[in-house]
C-alpha cells in the first residue's frame, strides 16, 4: 500500500478504535504501532511499548460479528505481557473472556476498564519483539519521509 493511498482511504471501524486506543496509551507514555506483524502471517491490531519495556497487545473489535468470526486471537497472547480487547461502548462485553483486559474506545480516546493478568515474556522473546517493533517503526517512518522509495507503510 502506498503512502498516497493510505492517506486518502477512510478508516474502517476497527481502525478508528485503534486510533482512540493509541491516543489514550500515549497519555500513559506508551508508543504504539497499528497492524503490527510480530511474525509472518500474524497481524496485531495495536502493539504498545511502555516506558519500562512492557509490551501490550490490543485487539480491536467493532462488532459482535467481528469478534465471533475471529478465532485466531489466542495465538496473539504469546506476543505481549498483557492482552486487551478494545471495543466501543455499545459492544456486548459479556462475550469477552474475563481473564483478558478491556478497553472501551472510540475514534478519539479510550479508557482502560480492566487489566488482564500480566504474563511477562521470556527475555529472548522480549528482545526479539522489541527489536522487530523498532525496525517496523523505522521502516514506516522512512516510507513516510520517502514515499517514492517503494516501502510499504503496513
Amino acid at each position: 500500500m502506498s503512502h498516497e493511498i493510505a492517506a486518502t482511504q477512510p478508516l474502517a471501524p476497527g481502525q478508528l478504535l485503534a486510533r482512540g486506543v493509541c491516543r489514550h496509551l500515549r497519555g500513559h507514555d506508551f508508543v504504539t504501532l497499528v497492524e503490527f506483524p510480530p511474525e509472518r502471517g500474524k497481524r496485531l491490531d495495536v502493539m504498545a511499548l511502555g516506558p519500562k519495556g512492557e509490551l501490550w497487545v490490543i485487539e480491536c473489535k467493532s462488532s459482535r460479528a467481528d469478534f465471533t468470526s475471529d478465532g485466531k486471537w489466542g495465538g496473539y497472547l504469546e506476543w505481549g505481557d498483557r492482552y486487551f480487547w478494545a471495543v466501543d461502548a455499545d459492544f456486548p462485553t459479556d462475550l469477552l473472556p474475563d481473564d483478558t483486559g478491556l478497553i472501551i474506545a472510540d475514534a478519539y480516546d479510550a479508557e482502560i476498564l480492566r487489566f488482564g493478568p500480566e504474563t511477562r515474556l521470556a527475555p529472548a522473546r522480549r528482545r526479539a519483539v522489541t527489536q522487530r517493533f523498532a525496525r517496523h517503526a523505522a521502516l514506516r517512518l522512512q516510507a513516510l519521509r520517502d514515499p517514492g522509495a517503494g516501502l510499504a507503510l503496513f
